[in-house]
């Protein structure tokens, strides 16, 4: 009976010596999951400063704001031939467009048919091509073709070949005179003339009243999104014209404008905190979609409901992308700051509200008082106070140190 009860009391200090290496290495686990935890939550203690750069920006999609003018005739519906390319600039009282005449195609089929008739009797005089002014002028008109073969813009294509019959029509005149089909020369140069003539006499010119870029996109918003009184942008206003973000304005067969090519504006809706707090006047720097970084300026701000902010920004640069569109994405640039880049953690404040970082130097932690020059959610950019702005502040310049490079600062520090 007393060796059964010996060998009960062994097993119930095997199993109680069992209980307490579980508890033991329950603790032990426990330690290690934590110490895991903590290192993670705070990879080290300190952490070195460094120059950086820190920028603030934010996405959004805006509406494009013109000073135009809308050019239009009374012969509008014979449609329109541009005297003055798409984006380029006109003068004053320059004539930028016509329109057609009632008879507009059959006098222009009928020079093509002269045209055609002269260079063929052109080519058909051997002994034609024998002064320096023809040779010269037959130079002119090889060098313009073989140029014209690898135009691609419509302009420049349709002023080579006008620069062409001009040259052909010099070379006509000259045959003219000299060779023995002169007399047959002459009549079919005055013929063309003659319609010519007709075409402007049929059409209709405009001409610029202001000076500025030409454009024929002309969308039926020149007057609703204006640049004469920014109250009239709202929200509201702005949504009921239903634009699609990127559409490019088709160009009119009918009108044409005038855009004041020296500033253009973008409005926008934001609810970020920097937009709430943005001030007339501030210098922001816009990107397009096409990469193009343009320096703005907020020109009017006005708050809207649910916490937003109508912003207008004032572009001194207008480029193609900014004609072709209504409603373009865009990206702000709010600023952009470099110096001694920090972790925010890093930073805290005292009671008389400076903000500070601790440094670590040979085992000891030293307060460091800090100017925050700017800071978005994750980074701050600081730099020591001058001897002039400390001793405004009422701090002994010979016990402050100042932060510098390498520092080593503690990532995590407590008041």
């Amino acid at each position: 009976m007393g060796k059964i009860l010996n060998f009960q009391e062994l097993k119930n200090k095997k199993n109680k010596k069992k209980y307490i290496v579980h508890i033991i290495l329950g603790f032990i686990i426990f330690y290690i999951f934590l110490s895991i935890y903590w290192l993670v939550k705070t990879p080290s203690d300190t952490i070195m400063v460094d120059t950086g750069t820190l920028t603030l920006e934010e996405s959004s999609t805006g509406y494009i704001l013109r000073e135009e003018t809308v050019l239009k005739g009374e012969n509008f519906k014979n449609g329109l031939t541009p005297i003055v390319a798409e984006g380029e600039r006109a003068a004053k009282g320059q004539t930028v467009f016509r329109y057609n005449g009632i008879e507009e195609e059959a006098t222009k089929e009928k020079i093509e048919e002269i045209n055609s008739k002269i260079q063929e009797t052109l080519a058909n005089q051997p002994n034609l091509f024998t002064t320096t002014d023809i040779k010269i002028l037959e130079k002119q008109i090889d060098e313009k073709t073989q140029n014209l073969k690898s135009l691609t813009d419509i302009s420049t294509i349709n002023e080579y070949k006008k620069q062409i019959m001009e040259i052909i029509d010099k070379e006509a005149k000259i045959a003219g005179s000299q060779s023995r089909s002169g007399a047959y020369i002459q009549q079919l140069t005055k013929e063309k003339e003659e319609y010519e003539n007709k075409l402007t006499e049929d059409s209709e010119y405009i001409t610029a009243p202001i000076s500025g870029v030409v454009s024929y996109r002309v969308d039926g918003y020149e007057n609703i999104l204006n640049v004469e009184d920014f109250s009239t942008i709202t929200k509201n206003a702005l949504n009921n014209l239903d634009l699609k973000t990127g559409k490019i304005v088709s160009t009119s067969l009918e009108t044409g404008k005038i855009i004041n090519n020296f500033k253009c504006y973008i409005a926008t809706i934001l609810d970020s905190e920097v937009a709430k707090n943005a001030e007339i006047g501030k210098k922001v720097k816009i990107t397009l979609s096409s990469g193009n970084e343009i320096s703005s300026e907020i020109k009017y701000i006005a708050k809207e409901e649910n916490e937003e902010t109508l912003i207008i920004f004032e572009l001194k640069t207008l480029t193609q992308e900014l004609i072709e569109h209504r409603k373009i994405s865009f990206n702000i640039t709010w600023w952009n700051a470099s110096g001694y880049k920090v972790p925010n953690t890093c930073i805290l404040e005292d009671e008389q509200g400076l903000k500070y970082v601790v440094r670590r130097k040979n085992g000891e932690d030293k307060k460091i008082i800090v100017k925050v020059l700017n800071k978005n959610e994750k980074y701050s950019i600081i730099e020591s106070y001058k001897d002039n702005e400390l001793n405004s502040l009422g701090i002994d310049i010979d016990k402050n140190q100042k932060i510098t490079k390498y520092d080593n600062i503690l990532l995590y520090p407590s008041k």
